[in-house]
This record gives structure tokens, C-alpha cells and sequence, in this order.
């Protein structure tokens, strides 16, 4: 029977260690480019709304504060999404988990272009960041447990490179639509990612670990005397996991949230003019996250996290004041290579943290307390900016952010429940 210490099986023969992670990889393209396009279409939902925050400040009626408070709204909404939906993907399967968060999040992201007003706008994206929230979860707990160990660092920075694309192609499209159909067209194309539910219908099978858990407890003589277990233990590898989570997505949310309506208010750049940068950024990052994985592999994690936080503090004061375009531009690029790539180590981190019979609901709780921090970031951000400055209040913002995230890097539990899933402990 799997218990809580079960390594997650690996579908490989003896030759598994002389293989490279990309022919390891390939057989199970179909669940890698399935969590892939879930997080493309997430960040395209999501950027879309950051991309768009003065358009729909003016729309609605509502200054920069109250703006904030919307994406603050969406933060609760994935704290229910990934806390709720990680139970559920825990006891009725990752994939049909996966499934109806995708088609959640695309009903509510079409719903926001519908929307007729602040409070209404407000309900919506609390909704839609439930859906957020549990597709995440579900995507990357199946993602984890259904390829060979030794390209899951390589799996998980393909799925969060998913980010960087949704990121690239939402700016693309406000270039072309903003100026034409204004913010409720660009939402309209929110309700496309529907259609990844059918794919994964047909092509991607359920996580190999919860189908022998699920066997093993229907085996199991104890399985009606025992009652499931539906909290992961609070040891110190899972506080470290859900701190480490609340302060990295504080630190990313003050590093881009309000990198667009700076560029737009601050710099006075048109959305036209906005999308080199985000298009910077995101070749950045995209480039970045693959060489993450790499040298985590080689390195260890906690160096790697320690070489991109410095490079990301010092880069981010020219990166918020920079005034010509040849300048905005290598920050740009340097920040998405450095500041966004290390989130492509946070599937395989967290999944570590977790055991196999409650890895999806630990690592959608540690998602859930990360949005408490893009939550925060929402709210802090613009009330900072209202006697500081919005340059000012995005670089002390990531300063501290980066500092205390490295600091809890820097904490080694005693125990990681999922380390063997590796064969080794990290690095």
C-alpha cells in the first residue's frame, strides 16, 4: 500500500539514468502541454486585467486604489480555488480537477467583459480566481506525479514558461485590440481556453499515483474503520512551503503587477509602446526558466534561488526608473531572465514538501497563502504610491520582498515528505 512516505512510481526501465530529461520527457508530451496551455491561458486571463487597469479604471469609475482592490478580490477567490480544489483533487482525481477549473476560469473571464460595474467587476474576478486557483493545483500535482523523475525539473519550467507565453500574448493582442474594441473586446477572448478541456478529456490520463492510492485504500481491510485524511501534516518542510509562497508572489506581484500602468501613466507610453517591453520581459523569462531547471539541476536549488534573488535586487531600480527604450528594454529583458525564471522551480519545490496522499491539497494551500501575498501586493502598492510614488513603491516593495523570500530559502527542514520522489534529498 502507497503510505504517506510513497515515492511516485516511475514508468522507466533500468536505463532510465543514462537518458537526457528531454527523451525522458517525450512520452508524455501530452500532460506536459497540457499543464503548459493551462498556465498560458491563466496568465493571459490574468495579465489582460493588469494590462488594462487604467482602460477600466476610467470605464468603471475608479482610481487606482480600487483597481488594486479588484486583483486583491481575485487573490481571495484563488485562496478557495486552490485550498477547495486541491481537496477535491486529492479525492476525485487531478485530472477531472484540472478539467472544470479550466472551463471555471474561462466562463468568468468571458463574464468580465460583461461586467456593468466596479462592484459587479469585483464579483467577477473574486470568481474567476477560483477557478484560477484550482486549475494550477490540479495541473501541477498531475503534471509532477505522472513523468520520471528525473524531467520533472524540466516538466515543471515548461509549465511555468506556459506564463511568460500567456504574458507575451496578451500583451500582442491589447496592442491590436485595445486601441479598436477597447478592454471588454480583449476579455472576450477569455472564454477560448474552454476548449483545453477537451483535450485533456481526450488525451491526458489521470495521475498514475492517485490511481494506486485510490487502489490501495479500496484493498485496504481498515478503509471503512479509517476515516481519509484530508489535511497534510504541518511540519517544518510544509510551513516552508506555504511561507515560502505568501513572500515569493508578494516579491513577482510588486515586480509586474504594476509594471504595465507604470509604463502607461508614469512613462506615458501607449499600448502600442508597451508591448516591446512586455515582449523584453517575457523572451526573458522564457529564456531564464529553462536555465533555472538546469542549473538547479547542477547546482541545488537553494543557489540558484540565491544568485537570481541578487541579480534581481540589483536590477530592479533601473528597471522601474530607466527613461529611454534601449535602457527599459535590457531591464526589462534582465528582470524576466532572473526576477520571473526562478518560479519555474516552484512545482517541483513544493511537490517535495508534500506527501503523495496529500500533495495536491498542500501544494494548492501553498498557492492559496501566495495569493494572500499578490493579495496584499494589490492593496500595498497603490496605497504606497498614493504618498510615494508608484516608481518608489514598486522597488522598495520588491527590495523587501526579495530579502525575506531568500531568507526563507535559506531555512533546511529536517524532513522533505516527497524528496525521494527524486531519489536524493536536495541539494
Amino acid at each position: 500500500m502507497l503510505t504517506q512516505g510513497t515515492a511516485i512510481p516511475s514508468a522507466l526501465d533500468a536505463d532510465e539514468t543514462l537518458a537526457s530529461p528531454v527523451r525522458l520527457l517525450m512520452p508524455y508530451w501530452r500532460v506536459t502541454i497540457a499543464a503548459f496551455l493551462g498556465w498560458f491561458l491563466d496568465a493571459f486571463d490574468q495579465v489582460a486585467l493588469l494590462l488594462c487597469l487604467p482602460d477600466m479604471g476610467r470605464s468603471l469609475n475608479a482610481g487606482l486604489t480600487a483597481m488594486g482592490l479588484i486583483i486583491t478580490a481575485q487573490s481571495v477567490g484563488r485562496i478557495l480555488g486552490n485550498t477547495g480544489w486541491g481537496w477535491l483533487a486529492d479525492r476525485y482525481g487531478r485530472k477531472l480537477t484540472f478539467m472544470i477549473g479550466v472551463i471555471w476560469f474561462a466562463v468568468f473571464s468571458g463574464m468580465t467583459a460583461l461586467a456593468w460595474s466596479y462592484a459587479a467587476m469585483v464579483v467577477v474576478q473574486f470568481l474567476f480566481g477560483i477557478g484560477f486557483g484550482g486549475e494550477w493545483t490540479a495541473s501541477a500535482a498531475l503534471l509532477m506525479e505522472s513523468v520520471p523523475p528525473r524531467a520533472r525539473s524540466l516538466a515543471s519550467s515548461i509549465m511555468m514558461a506556459g506564463y511568460e507565453c500567456g504574458f507575451f500574448a496578451a500583451a500582442a493582442a491589447q496592442a491590436v485590440i485595445l486601441p479598436r474594441w477597447g478592454w471588454r473586446g480583449l476579455f472576450l477572448i477569455g472564454i477560448a481556453p474552454a476548449l483545453l478541456a477537451i483535450f485533456i478529456r481526450r488525451n491526458v490520463a489521470e495521475s498514475p499515483v492517485w490511481l494506486k492510492l485510490q487502489a490501495a485504500r479500496a484493498s485496504s481491510p481498515t478503509r471503512h474503520a479509517a476515516p481519509r485524511r484530508w489535511m497534510f501534516r504541518l511540519d517544518g518542510a510544509a510551513v516552508q512551503a506555504l511561507v515560502f509562497m505568501a513572500v515569493l508572489q508578494f516579491q513577482n506581484a510588486a515586480l509586474y503587477s504594476f509594471y504595465p500602468t507604470l509604463l502607461r501613466t508614469v512613462r506615458h507610453l501607449t499600448p502600442g509602446q508597451v508591448f516591446p517591453l512586455i515582449a523584453a520581459y517575457c523572451v526573458g523569462s522564457l529564456l531564464g526558466k529553462p536555465l533555472c531547471g538546469a542549473l538547479a539541476g547542477r547546482l541545488g536549488e537553494r543557489v540558484v534561488f540565491g544568485a537570481y534573488f541578487i541579480v534581481t535586487m540589483l536590477v530592479i531600480v533601473p528597471f522601474v526608473t530607466a527613461r529611454t527604450m534601449e535602457a527599459m528594454l535590457a531591464s526589462a529583458f534582465v528582470v524576466g531572465a532572473f526576477g520571473n525564471s526562478v518560479f519555474a522551480l516552484v512545482p517541483h519545490y513544493l511537490s517535495q514538501r508534500f506527501a503523495s496522499d496529500s500533495r495536491s491539497l498542500g501544494m494548492g494551500t501553498s498557492y492559496a497563502v501566495a495569493a494572500l501575498g499578490q493579495g496584499l501586493a494589490g492593496f500595498w502598492i497603490p496605497w504606497f504610491s498614493a504618498t510615494h510614488g508608484l516608481v518608489q513603491a514598486i522597488e522598495s516593495s520588491v527590495l523587501v520582498g526579495t530579502v525575506l523570500v531568500a531568507g526563507v530559502v535559506a531555512y533546511r527542514p529536517r524532513h522533505l515528505p516527497g524528496a525521494h520522489m527524486d531519489g536524493e534529498l536536495e541539494r
